[in-house]
């Protein structure tokens, strides 16, 4: 620090600048006389106490007891309507803006909650709401209106008439003010529901059109506004006759904004008219307004944009082509509203346009975004490449971030739309995935996984070699937008995105998930600081270790995550190496986790960072429940040697703390047995189904390397035949009998013996495009969803519409004969583990027992006959 003189004088003056600050702030304080008057009485109970402050206390202490109304309500309503109520109406006459807000909401408060009979609250707070309707501060007045539509709802209809309706008439003239012929406006829209069509006509319409002819132009809005409630009261054939007529008038009113509440009500209404109707009477009117946006009436751009879908698609019967064409190409014009100067298309225009209208334009093409889906339904599906493919390229392309981000947030609904035509799009998909907004990113992955759905199955080829034909660009696109995300501050889109991207094995092959993906996740879990995203990566790598096909990749994946986060040198990596753990716990099987983490899990209860004992503490009873006995009987033996270690030699008091906590757990707890108990059913089928699944992974790999042998054979042998035709043209049709058997041969020598590997990989193929890749929500519901109705309907992913469904009975006996929890062994083509050696065994016995049995049979008949 520099101690120079000029500093030193720095130094002085600041503090001077503090002392002076400090001054108001002790002035402030209250005296010994104001605290006299704001101390009450301690032994007042609370309506003493409330009555003490209204008639009293300060405007604060008044505030408080008004906002506290609703709690004296429910705790004793008599004395409260008798003592405090006449005295809060009293001081609602002199109040200020503060306790005004405050009564209103108080009073709302209290007919929701329905602290006293509708009779007695219309008959105790009714009057005060309607007093201060008029209120001379608009905020006040509007609070209170709220109110009482509020209440106007629950209130009967003879009230309703005699304290609202009746006193309605006189306030609604022109002789009153300004404010007194809004609030009856919006009473007048509420009213419409409330009474017979009779009463409507007689008593309501004819205040409705004597509002609608006011002199002043926020009277004719507002009541204009109100019409569609009033049509909705009154039926079709008086809104036609009543209703559409004023519309009409005040869609030609001299205000623009009657002119523009004229329009939305019209569009809102559209429905309740028929043919005749619109084509006569609507068409006409929104042509008008179309035409005059540009040339004189602008204020109407932004409404007119906003509900151009609705529009065109409620007047859709009505239009001649040329009149379709007309709507089309407006529409068209509008989304590139505010452009053309960039584009240098509007050269004879000088002026610069100013920022007002810049916003006003932005806010057009936003809306234009808004109702593309519609207007996709307006032109047909099938004609979207012709009509409106270049506008879709334009406002996915547009130079405003609010234009690009109403189209990411809209493509979902764009992309089922155009169904098996959806890969038109694909281009714009890989371009707001690079956009250099993350808003825009953020919003198009909300629904990123449907939409990449759609795009790999929407079309024709929707095989799973030409999944990545339709989007070429996708991989590139998909890793360029997480390192943008990685390297922002938003680290709630990078979670949001990394937990999304968990889809992609249902869209992309294994291969470039491992290569282009998989070690990212890694990369991510151990060096990111933000453990919401660390999570999100641990768990989609782990989604991607339960899908990939490759037993070498996955033994490299997991050793690395035991070597880099298990034993990592930063105790960080150690608790995301639990974190990971607990995933896998959730998506695999119990065996696997068994077989590969359930020792390195272990070995944690000697690490030397007191955080990283007490967090696998919290995690044993979950590793605990992933064993069985008798199988993992020498685990369980691990398990309680290291508790007994953590008990004796822990010195950390909050890590013993919790020990001791998880011990009582941990003794509560009881373990499966490999038997199925009815105890266990549901997590028992739950397992069984995950195992299942990764032994089919495994023989899908071992048959997919034994069907490239075979095919290997097989072209080798038809090329020697065929070198032997050449030569040999005598003896064609016996070599072409000699083809046709050894290249049948060739392949089914090999399968005669094993017709069942053959049907294994016929549905392993089906496999590989449908249960390999489930759907995003499947993994997530996979450990939530089971119930005990059947055995395959109460597993999740077995039935119909579920993410694994084995139509071939015999697989389905097969795989229910497996037991064993064998995944992922290099030491067999078909893996199997210690857990079912004893079955297997069993299986031979009663194999030999059956021959012999059948042996003896047969000379028993000999010997007889």
């Amino acid at each position: 620090m520099d101690f120079s003189q000029n500093n030193l004088f720095g130094y002085i003056e600041d503090l001077q600048e503090l002392t002076i600050i400090e001054r108001p702030v002790r002035r402030s304080l209250k005296t010994p006389e104001e605290i006299e008057r704001l101390t009450v009485d301690e032994e007042l109970n609370d309506i003493e106490r409330a009555v003490y402050l209204l008639s009293s206390g300060q405007d604060i202490q008044g505030t408080s007891v008004v906002a506290n109304l609703p709690v004296l309500m429910q705790q004793n309503p008599a004395e409260t309507l008798r003592r405090v109520l006449p005295k809060i109406r009293e001081v609602l006459h002199v109040a200020g803006v503060e306790m005004q807000l405050t009564a209103a909401v108080a009073f709302l408060t209290i007919q929701q909650e329905e602290s006293v009979s509708i009779h007695t609250y219309s008959h105790s707070f009714l009057h005060i709401i309607l007093q201060n309707l008029e209120h001379r501060d608009a905020g006040v007045s509007n609070a209170w209106l709220e109110t009482l539509l509020a209440v106007i709802e629950v209130l009967p209809k003879e009230t309703i008439r005699h304290e609202i309706l009746n006193p309605l008439v006189s306030k609604a003239q022109l002789s009153q003010t300004l404010q007194s012929r809004l609030v009856s406006c919006k009473i007048l829209g509420k009213l419409a529901n409330k009474f017979e069509t009779h009463i409507i006509k007689r008593e309501i319409l004819p205040l409705v059109k004597s509002l609608c002819q006011d002199v002043e132009y926020e009277v004719r809005s507002c009541m204009c506004r109100q019409l569609e409630h009033i049509a909705q009261g009154i039926g079709t054939e008086l809104t036609k006759n009543v209703v559409l007529p004023e519309l009409v008038e005040l869609a030609r009113d001299e205000g623009s904004s009657v002119r523009l509440a004229a329009f939305e009500t019209l569009v809102n209404l559209l429905e309740m008219f028929d043919a005749d109707d619109r084509s006569q009477t609507v068409l006409p009117l929104v042509k008008s307004f179309c035409e005059k946006s540009f040339k004189v009436d602008e204020s109407i751009l932004v409404s007119l944009s906003f509900h151009l879908g609705k529009l065109c698609n409620g007047l859709y019967g009505i239009f001649t082509p040329e009149q379709h064409l007309r709507f089309l190409e407006f529409y068209k014009k509008l989304c590139t509203l505010g452009l053309q100067q960039e584009n240098g298309h509007n050269d004879n225009q000088i002026q610069l346009q100013t920022l007002e209208q810049e916003k006003k334009y932005i806010s057009v093409r936003k809306n234009c975004a808004y109702n593309f889906p519609a207007m996709i339904v307006f032109v047909d599906p099938k004609n979207f490449h012709l009509e409106l493919y270049s506008t879709f390229f334009c406002l996915c392309h547009d130079p405003e971030v609010p234009v690009r981000y109403t189209m990411a947030i809209g493509l979902y609904e764009v992309a089922k739309l155009l169904d098996s035509g959806v890969y038109v799009i694909h281009k714009e998909l890989v371009t707001l995935l690079q956009d250099d907004s993350l808003e825009v990113l953020d919003a198009l992955i909300s629904h990123l996984p449907e939409i990449l759905e759609l795009m790999t199955t929407g079309g024709e080829n929707s095989g799973s070699e030409s999944k990545l034909l339709t989007v070429p660009d996708l991989i590139p696109a998909l890793t360029t937008a997480e390192q943008r995300a990685a390297t922002s501050l938003k680290w709630r889109t990078h979670e949001k995105l990394l937990q999304k991207y968990a889809c992609l094995p249902h869209i992309i092959s294994s291969d470039q998930i491992y290569y282009r993906f998989l070690h990212r996740m890694l990369t991510i879990i151990m060096t990111n600081n933000v453990l919401p995203v660390q999570k999100a990566a641990a768990r989609t790598l782990c989604v991607y270790l339960r899908y990939n096909r490759k037993q070498e990749q996955r033994h490299e994946v997991i050793q690395k995550l035991i070597e880099q986060l298990g034993q990592g040198k930063s105790y960080w990596n150690r608790l995301r190496f639990l974190d990971t753990c607990e995933f896998i716990m959730e998506l695999f099987s119990k065996s696997f986790f068994c077989k590969y983490f359930f020792l390195p899990v272990l070995e944690l209860t000697h690490d030397p960072v007191a955080n990283v004992r007490m967090k696998l503490c919290y995690l044993l009873p979950k590793v605990k429940s992933t064993l069985k006995v008798p199988t993992d009987k020498h685990l369980l033996q691990q398990l309680e040697l290291c508790i007994r270690k953590l008990l004796c030699q822990e010195k950390d008091k909050d890590v013993l703390t919790i020990v001791k906590r998880t011990v009582l757990e941990l003794d509560r707890m009881e373990i499966s047995v490999d038997a199925f108990q009815k105890r266990f059913y549901e997590n028992d089928l739950l397992d069984q189904e995950k195992e299942r699944e990764e032994q089919l992974l495994l023989e899908m790999e071992q048959l997919e390397k034994e069907k490239q042998q075979n095919e290997g054979r097989s072209t080798s042998i038809s090329d020697k035949i065929f070198e032997k035709k050449r030569r040999d043209s005598k003896t064609s049709s016996t070599l072409s009998k000699s083809i046709s058997l050894s290249v049948s041969g060739s392949s089914s020598s090999a399968s005669t013996s094993k017709e069942g590997k053959k049907s294994k990989l016929v549905r392993s193929q089906s496999f590989s495009t449908q249960a390999l890749h489930p759907k995003y929500g499947n993994i997530d519901k996979c450990s939530n969803k089971s119930s005990a109705t059947g055995y395959t309907s109460s597993v999740p992913g077995v039935g119909k519409g579920s993410m694994l469904s084995f139509s071939d009975d015999s697989f389905r006996t097969r795989s229910t004969n497996i037991s064993g929890n064998a995944v992922f062994s290099s030491t067999a083509p078909v893996a199997t583990s210690s857990r079912n050696t004893a079955n297997s065994v069993d299986q031979k016995n009663n194999g030999t027992k059956d021959s012999h049995s059948r042996k003896m049979s047969l000379k028993n008949r000999k010997s007889n006959s």
